[in-house]
């Protein structure tokens, strides 16, 4: 197993970590390691991906595993917002529902040969959503903190729109019956 592949592993490894730090509020600090966590999980995505392409180490494991992993840990956060009423259910639900779309319509292209690339508005939405997640994980007792994360949830909810609704016009020919 390359190291790209043992990186995306261990993104998958940490997100039990998260949920006990993030969840257990008697664990001092909590929501400063469940942040730090999560930070690098996430930085953890960019660079097994680097790795992969810049030394030639792109796996059919990590095709798929990658985008798993980076599913399990985004929807993990949310379902843990939705516990703790930092989000609500809906956002939560329209977020994890793009994200499964999107992966069963590049399964869909895939068993065709085609590889669909990430566009502007999903990489704009991979961003928001990654902000939205670490303030909520902070969720800071402030007027101010709070209007900061109705910004990013609100920006996260119309970049899944948006990229989804985007990503489906762009490659609709995927979907023809041949």
């Amino acid at each position: 197993m390359n190291l790209p592949n043992k990186i995306t592993i261990f993104r998958m490894c940490m997100i039990p970590f998260f949920l006990v730090f993030f969840l257990v509020d008697t664990i001092p600090f909590h929501n400063w390691i469940a942040l730090a966590i999560f930070i690098i999980a996430c930085a953890s995505d960019a660079v097994d991906g680097h790795l992969a392409r810049k030394h030639n180490l792109v796996t059919n494991f990590g095709k798929f595993m990658d985008p798993l992993a980076d599913k399990l840990l985004v929807c993990t956060a949310l379902l843990c917002f939705v516990e703790k009423g930092t989000l609500n259910l809906i956002v939560a639900v329209v977020i994890v529902a793009r994200e499964f779309i999107i992966s069963g319509f590049r399964t869909v292209a895939a068993e065709g040969g085609l590889v669909l690339a990430a566009s502007y508005w999903g990489k704009s939405k991979t961003i928001a959503q990654m902000i939205m997640c670490c303030l909520l994980i902070v969720h800071l007792d402030y007027g101010w903190f709070y209007a900061l994360e109705a910004v990013f949830i609100w920006a996260s909810f119309a970049l899944t729109v948006i990229s989804m609704l985007d990503y489906l016009i762009k490659n609709k020919s995927v979907l023809k019956v041949k």
